[in-house]
């Protein structure tokens, strides 16, 4: 007697997870989402904001609203309006809720105090304008650890780390890519960079030396935009393009860059697909822009390593894409990722759930995850120092948002900017600047800091 052999469906306690939007009365409607042909996310959300880049006639803007203000918002509500060309990314800073930053066209980067309650009146000047690229930036990477430290990547192909409190480029890293910065993102503590580039490289960056660690080339063979997140274990997730334009996933260690663990097709989709991965449940998702759903996989240390789970899907496309931290999501409902869905015109939250009967918490689901505390002050990480994240336990519900800190700049910028010599040092291929290369700050900030208080040690 034939007896044929049972497939062993590999066990996890994700396979389930299953998306879902929520009603149109929580949706955020009647927003005109920027037009931009850009691949960022367009939207940033933490447990009080969310951010969705906006159209905007004459300059660049964004809007932000409390998470409650939902329902149709209305047409003159005030919105971010500071830079003078088309905003191309923006990111809330993980310590501070209340702190956003923004990339533009117009090749600056600015820093916003938003107010509790969200804006009352247009909001046209930031507390910090950091210039320091020759053209437009497009990409913003806050440290996850260290305090009030920023990664901007500009499409002059430069990488620069800003000292967002003395409104500085401490560090340039402005020879090592010699084409368009496609991606960069930071690992788990801050130690190291990930970038990908137009000329079909991989890198991973010591971001104080400037220095390439190590790198893989073509590590798509297609070529169209290659994006690129750290994983568990320091391995490396990438989605490209292969020669065929079939749009792939792969998953790399880069102690051994040579061959990917795994290389998976997809599908000939042409649009970049985002990753977002969660470093507590181990699941990547990736939301391609134009589609109309997420996919989700599950990175273990079993081979094939990166595992399929299951589609979310709809009928309208996605603009953008926005991805609320741990500490924001509903703990009692079993959520574990909710995503902000940007349309045409409006936001549309989706929630990623684990089906479960108990009504207790799920420990299992929650391990102790990322809190807002930073773990290492800026000037502190710039001198070698690093912190590993400070975690939370999510058992009580995570109620606290971040503390008011008060966001403070060293007004003896104001003297420094215009009196003193340019002197510049390097350090390896990443260049420390000093202070005549420190931007204006605004005359309307008020500070904490006597003039004669020091800015940079310098050894």
């Amino acid at each position: 007697m034939h007896i044929g052999r049972r497939e062993v469906v590999r066990s996890s306690k994700f396979r389930h997870v299953f998306g879902q939007a929520l009603k149109a009365d929580q949706c955020y409607d009647d927003i005109r989402i920027s037009q931009m042909t850009w691949d960022s996310n367009f939207c940033s959300v933490n447990p009080k904001f969310v951010a969705m880049i906006v159209d905007a006639s004459g300059g660049g803007a964004f809007i932000v609203l409390p998470l409650s203000k939902t329902g149709r918002i209305d047409m003159s509500l005030p919105t971010v309006c500071g830079h003078t060309g088309p905003v191309l990314d923006i990111e809330f800073c993980p310590h501070n809720d209340n702190i956003i930053a923004s990339g533009s066209e117009d090749c600056s980067v600015m820093i916003w105090e938003i107010p509790d309650g969200g804006l009352i009146s247009p909001l046209k000047d930031p507390v910090v304008k950091l210039d320091g690229h020759s053209k437009r930036v497009g990409i913003l990477s806050w440290h996850p650890t260290a305090h009030n430290v920023l990664m901007s990547a500009g499409c002059d192909n430069v990488v620069i780390l800003w000292n967002v409190v003395h409104g500085e480029a401490v560090v340039r890293i402005d020879s090592v890519h010699t084409d368009l910065i496609y991606s960069a993102c930071w690992n788990r503590n801050g130690s190291q960079i990930l970038t990908s580039c137009k000329d079909k490289k991989l890198r991973v960056l010591d971001p104080r030396k400037g220095s390439v660690i190590c790198e893989k080339d073509k590590p798509h063979e297609g070529s169209r935009p290659v994006r690129a997140v750290f994983v568990s274990d320091g391995k490396i997730l990438t989605t490209g393009f292969s020669r065929m334009s079939e749009r792939q996933v792969a998953l790399w260690d880069p102690k051994n860059f040579g061959e990917p663990l795994t290389l998976q097709e997809l599908d000939t989709s042409s649009g970049v697909l985002l990753p977002f991965f969660d470093p507590d449940t181990g699941i990547v998702y990736l939301c391609g822009k134009g589609d109309s759903s997420i996919r989700y996989f599950e990175v273990t240390d079993e081979a094939p390593y990166v595992h399929y789970l299951s589609m979310y899907s709809s009928k309208e496309s996605q603009k953008g894409m926005g991805y609320m931290p741990k500490r924001g999501l509903e703990v009692n409902k079993c959520e574990i990722a909710r995503f902000y869905k940007l349309h045409e015109r409006k936001c549309e939250p989706i929630v990623m759930t684990v089906p479960r009967k108990s009504d207790l918490f799920q420990e299992d689901l929650y391990p102790d995850t990322i809190g807002p505390e930073p773990s290492v002050e800026a000037d502190d990480w710039f001198s070698g120092k690093n912190g590993e994240p400070i975690l939370i336990s999510l058992k009580d519900g995570f109620v606290a948002t971040t503390k008011n800190k008060e966001f403070k700049v060293i007004r003896s910028l104001m003297a420094t900017t215009s009196s003193s010599s340019t002197e510049t040092f390097h350090l390896g291929t990443a260049m420390v600047t000093t202070a005549a290369m420190r931007p204006k700050i605004p005359s309307a900030i008020h500070t904490i800091c006597t003039p004669d208080e020091p800015i940079l040690k310098e050894e």
